[in-house]
């Protein structure tokens, strides 16, 4: 079964312009213009997956209120307005989720799936209280010693580094990852994780409370990122909520050893919300399963 799926479900990547900056998005599916394909099997949902990290110019792109901004800017400009959308964040996503929700009220969203979210007090965090003083103290000295050493190193050379770093993890992936070895990339990352550590502090109740009933959370039980203490927090203060515990040990950086896992549990969510899909839109032909991603 996973053979054929594989085989009829085409993943590629592709670049755009998204305020004024070249922006990687990865499709799943046959569509590649959702705005001017009227074909009658286009998808009926969109599944928006917004990862640990717009026709306007956006200040300070790679910072976290330009984060939020360019994923809303791209939703405006390169979603149907009438595509129903399920949103599915990781960590900072699940963060932007909630600031798009707040941002951007006109966007159907069917459903939205947090998964081990950093949404409130990160510095207070086993790992933050590590991470905080590293990028607020040592960023400028991590910045020059980054580039007085990848910039010169050869594409080639860092190739090869990735690929022993994912044999050792078991770690497959279908697109080169030679950025993660570009020191533009690497100061990114750290100047966003500063904005993070200082900025995301009190959790936001109120947007929370407003879509309530279209969000599901997993926490989980070994991440030092958000700890148990903030999923009874939020259990207590949302007992009607879809908040769930995660009971497999699955760690914050599940990409690494739980992808598969987490993919079966996502589908599976997903398949029960798609039924929202025909309660929200006036076709009444049946819903398409087809999804875009």
């Amino acid at each position: 079964m996973v053979s054929k799926i594989e085989e009829e479900i085409s993943v590629r990547e592709e670049f755009v312009l998204c305020g004024k900056v070249e922006t990687q998005v990865i499709k799943c599916g046959p569509w590649t213009d959702l705005i001017n394909d009227q074909n009658v099997n286009r998808p009926k949902a969109l599944i928006f997956v917004i990862p640990d990290p717009n026709a306007q110019e956006i200040k300070d792109t790679y910072g976290l209120r330009g984060q939020i901004e360019h994923k809303i800017a791209f939703l405006r400009t390169h979603v149907p307005k009438d595509m129903k959308l399920i949103f599915i964040g990781h960590s900072l996503g699940c963060y932007i989720i909630l600031q798009i929700l707040k941002h951007a009220p006109e966007l159907p969203v069917i459903h939205s799936f947090l998964l081990f979210p950093t949404i409130e007090r990160i510095a207070e965090t086993p790992n933050g209280r590590i991470v905080t003083p590293l990028v607020s103290w040592f960023r400028y000295a991590f910045y020059a010693i980054t580039y007085s050493v990848l910039k010169p190193c050869p594409d080639i050379v860092k190739s090869w580094l990735i690929s022993i770093v994912f044999q050792v993890i078991n770690l497959k992936t279908e697109f080169p990852l030679t950025n993660v070895f570009q020191p533009f990339c690497l100061v990114n990352i750290v100047y966003l994780a500063a904005q993070e550590m200082r900025n995301i502090m009190k959790r936001d109740d109120e947007i929370i409370k407003e879509h309530l009933s279209k969000m599901t959370f997993y926490y989980g039980t070994i991440d030092r990122w958000c700890p148990t203490q903030y999923y009874e927090d939020i259990k207590k203060d949302f007992p009607e909520g879809d908040i769930r515990l995660c009971q497999k040990n699955i760690p914050h950086a599940f990409v690494l050893r739980f992808s598969q896992d987490l993919a079966e549990m996502i589908a599976a969510w997903v398949k029960d919300n798609l039924s929202k899909i025909e309660v929200m839109t006036k076709d009444t032909s049946p819903c398409s399963q087809d999804l875009c991603q």
